[in-house]
């Protein structure tokens, strides 16, 4: 099979088809990528223009999403979860309060606020912390310095498939020395349904979010910039679970100073700090015969900051980044027996965790001549774990009797890429060593389940830093009509943390088939490559395709959770004279590669097919966009590898989105 997928990869990209997206959507540099998320207004080129942040991020062919319900899905980067990459806003670490992982970062911003995400791969991924996967950082937009002027902007939005009305608007006001961006967005949405007109329960959804920055230059070279974002989720359905979340709550500030140098070598240095708190709460009053009511609640608090400073000389260029935080996380489950009599159940399930960071980040360009440059990165961190509750501290001793409140470790990486261009051609390979500590719940969790598996987890404080070998790649060519560029990434990681079974201990949830202890396989691989191409047939008429494929085991052979099976998207769109028009095809093949032992099933195929149509009306100083189309034409009921519990995925969706800018 995988020799088959290389053989169809070699073909296409002779054909000289594109890699690098054209609409606008994603530009790459090496394998990094960045998506152009939203301006100030609804981009009339996009497909869905006020689709999820999530829906975007799947535009590029490292990142794919675990899906719980409609709402708030958990982004992988190359094929491996949350705890193996690193998500930030604007720089700035921010970790989810729940241990289900129902709040992921991308969860607390919104399309209408932001201008971008970056998504880095591997080792390159560690400018603000350790990854191994990789990283994405969300970019907010802000209209920036420039001559007096107010802008204005309101978007709405409507789809059939969950009667979801979306509304929002925006003011941005700029002036040489002043500016703000203010920016609010609504989404409410019932029950979504599948296909063939399956309604699926518990799929609702209710959320605000509201994102303010503004900054002042009080010198030629001098900025200070200070941002607020409030977000706020209620009476969120999660079908493939078996709790809802009544609240999940974000609070996010920062002070940014940003400092452009008059001397020739130091080009830029920005440094901010910042704190956010995130409160979730898990509930489970709404569902019918619930075996015993629980209460779920948790808490995440961050207090942050960086300094990045730019160096540029003749040759070469350096970023230096100074990075550290501080975050408590606690949660705890409170069980309220039928019987009033009975007494209540508690338990902390992260025991009021504490962690410090301290690292910093350096990485050095050399052009090596005009055709070539070298880029040598690295980081190191020193990584520090307290459990402050006593209480938590004696219930994790039950099964680590010489454990300690503290843990210190020490985290570093090391990567090395070369590139080079040409004309049409660039190419490109890597290799790199990255490290990263165990995540809260992996190394503190205490009986949190996992309803895939129908285990309950319990973690290990003595897990030893996973760390991982890197090599990547690419090969690419573009002209002004066709292009292809052809990526791919190989790691071996050592110390692979998962849950293996231990029938000496007791479940505490009511059907759980037992209890698995966090601990580590030898080592794991991964093994992931995409296509992504275009070729310009008119003018105003390009065809786009991409195509990836990965590949996971562990050291005996087994296969790994959550490996994407094939994929593609392919697309034809045409943008003329304001009118914007899309036809798309998506699916996955057959996941016969699945991973038993982590509650996977063979996974069937699938194809779906989309339609949008768009126009943008000029009106004196008023912009007007509008978008209508048509998701999953055929209605069809189906369900991906990364739906967990086999969720199925929505049917027919007509949608529309409306803007104005004035």
């Amino acid at each position: 099979m995988k020799k088959t997928i290389l053989s169809v990869f070699a073909i296409l990209a002779s054909l000289k088809m594109q890699a690098q997206t054209q609409n606008d959507s994603i530009k790459y540099s090496d394998i990094q990528e960045v998506i152009v998320i939203g301006t100030t207004n609804i981009s009339n080129k996009e497909s869905k223009p006020l689709s999820s942040i999530d829906e975007y991020l799947q535009k590029s062919p490292q990142v794919e999403m675990i899906r719980r319900g409609s709402y708030a899905w958990e982004p992988i980067i190359n094929n491996m979860a949350t705890e193996r990459t690193l998500i930030t806003i604007d720089g700035m670490r921010i970790f989810g309060a729940c241990t289900d992982k129902m709040d992921p970062i991308t969860s607390y911003v919104e399309i209408s606020n932001l201008s971008s995400a970056t998504v880095t791969s591997g080792e390159q991924g560690s400018c603000h912390g350790s990854s191994i996967g990789g990283s994405i950082d969300l970019a907010r937009k802000h209209c920036g310095f420039g001559e007096k002027k107010w802008d204005f902007n309101i978007n709405s939005g409507f789809e059939s498939v969950n009667l979801q009305k979306i509304m929002g608007g925006g003011i941005s006001f700029k002036t040489q020395n002043f500016y703000t961006d203010v920016d609010f967005m609504s989404r409410n949405a019932d029950n979504y349904t599948a296909g063939n007109h399956i309604e699926i329960p518990f799929s609702q959804f209710h959320k605000i979010n509201f994102s303010g920055i503004s900054g002042v230059k009080f010198s030629e070279n001098k900025l200070l910039e200070i941002s607020v974002i409030y977000d706020k989720a209620t009476d969120v359905g999660y079908p493939a679970l078996p709790m809802d979340v009544s609240l999940a709550e974000a609070v996010i500030i920062s002070l940014k100073f940003q400092y452009h140098p008059a001397q020739k070598k130091l080009k830029n240095w920005e440094t901010k700090i910042y704190y956010n708190h995130i409160t979730h709460r898990m509930d489970d009053t709404k569902r019918p015969a619930v075996p015993i009511h629980m209460d779920m609640p948790g808490w995440s608090t961050t207090y942050g900051y960086y300094s990045k400073l730019n160096f540029e000389f003749k040759n070469q260029n350096i970023l230096l980044n100074i990075n550290g935080f501080a975050n408590k996380s606690l949660a705890n489950m409170t069980m309220y027996p039928e019987n009033p009599n009975e007494n209540l159940m508690f338990m902390l399930t992260w025991p009021d965790v504490k962690t410090f960071y301290q690292g910093v980040f350096l990485e050095d360009v050399f052009a090596l001549n005009r055709l070539s440059t070298l880029k040598i990165s690295g980081s190191a961190g020193f990584h520090f774990n307290k459990i402050d509750s006593e209480f938590g501290l004696n219930s994790l001793q039950i099964f680590y009797p010489e454990m300690k409140p503290e843990k210190s470790r020490f985290l570093k990486s090391l990567g090395l890429n070369y590139d080079f261009s040409e004309n049409a051609f660039e190419a490109g390979l890597g290799i790199g060593y990255s490290e990263r500590a165990p995540s809260v719940s992996e190394a503190y969790g205490f009986y949190l389940f996992n309803s895939a598996e129908k285990y309950d987890y319990i973690g290990n404080p003595d897990l030893q830093n996973e760390t991982a070998l890197e090599a990547n790649a690419y090969l690419g060519f573009k002209t002004k009509k066709y292009s292809a560029k052809i990526t791919s990434s190989f790691f071996k990681i050592s110390n692979f943390i998962v849950g293996k079974y231990h029938q000496e201990y007791a479940p505490m949830t009511i059907g759980a088939n037992g209890v698995k202890l966090v601990s580590t396989l030898d080592f794991a691989t991964i093994f992931n490559i995409a296509l992504d191409s275009e070729i310009k047939l008119m003018e105003f008429l390009k065809y786009s395709l991409q195509i990836t494929y990965s590949r996971g085991k562990d050291f005996e052979n087994a296969n790994l959770p959550y490996i994407s099976p094939l994929s593609y998207r392919s697309a034809l769109s045409f943008d003329k004279s304001n009118f914007t028009s899309e036809i798309s095809i998506f699916g996955n093949g057959t996941q016969n590669d699945f991973s038993p032992d982590y509650g996977e099933t063979r996974t069937p195929d699938f194809a779906i097919l989309n339609a949008s149509f768009g126009k943008k009306f000029v009106y004196e100083n008023m912009k007007i966009s509008l978008k209508i189309g048509v998701e999953n034409i055929f209605d069809k009921y189906y369900t991906a590898y990364s739906d967990w519990n086999k969720i199925p995925r929505a049917g027919r969706n007509f949608f529309m989105n409306l803007g104005f800018e004035f």
